[in-house]
């Protein structure tokens, strides 16, 4: 393959390839995606793909790789901000409520990832990078279990809400987010089974009064 596919003046054509593959996805779905259709959506002959990607899980996994990025960076930049653990959960609802998707093609495409992972195993890496950044960005103020918690319920009320003919309103948004950091909050504070028993109390039962 010849560098004439590459475009001395066209040093975006890369970045152009994997967004129209991203939009090629969100209409027609990852299993329909060809590189002809790539190719017409990008405005570049259909050799610039071979050019710039091995094969097409190779386009698949750069392009999914650029939307986990996108998304990501929002989501960080969010929790990043907060300085005290209200503004935290409030950035939490933010996540949920707010624009951190950026448009709704981009959770169409994050359905996309999920389904098509499940059926190629090599894409679940991406999948995996993207939840690890989530998590790391929320353990910057909870911890580890509970940011696994947030993040889930983040990824389940925004898929919820994508659908639901009455989508959770913020308000009730914050309560449970707030709810799910007290009850962690609260767990963390009561002694476990083994200190428990060395108290000598039975687990689940309060200690006897001193």
């Amino acid at each position: 393959m010849t560098g004439s596919n590459r475009g001395p003046n066209d040093p975006l054509r890369r970045e152009r390839i994997l967004d129209a593959a991203l939009d090629v996805i969100a209409e027609h779905g990852a299993i329909k995606v060809t590189y002809r259709r790539i190719a017409a959506a990008a405005g570049v002959p259909l050799g610039s793909l071979t050019y710039y990607f091995d094969d097409m899980q190779h386009l698949l996994t750069e392009a999914f790789t650029r939307l986990a990025e996108s998304v990501s960076s929002r989501y960080g930049a969010l929790l990043t901000a907060a300085r005290t653990p209200e503004e935290a959960q409030e950035a939490v609802v933010e996540i949920i409520c707010g624009k951190v998707w950026g448009t709704d093609r981009n959770l169409l495409l994050s359905y996309e990832l999920y389904a098509f992972a499940t059926r190629h195993p090599e894409l679940r890496t991406v999948m995996r990078s993207w939840m690890q950044a989530s998590r790391d960005s929320l353990a910057r103020h909870f911890d580890p279990l509970t940011a696994r918690a947030l993040d889930a319920l983040v990824e389940g009320f925004s898929i919820h809400n994508s659908v639901d003919a009455r989508p959770t309103d913020r308000a009730d948004v914050a309560a449970v987010v707030r709810a799910v950091v007290d009850r962690r909050t609260t767990t963390a504070d009561r002694p476990g089974p083994r200190e428990q028993r060395l108290a000598g109390t039975r687990p689940g039962t309060a200690p006897p009064a001193t």
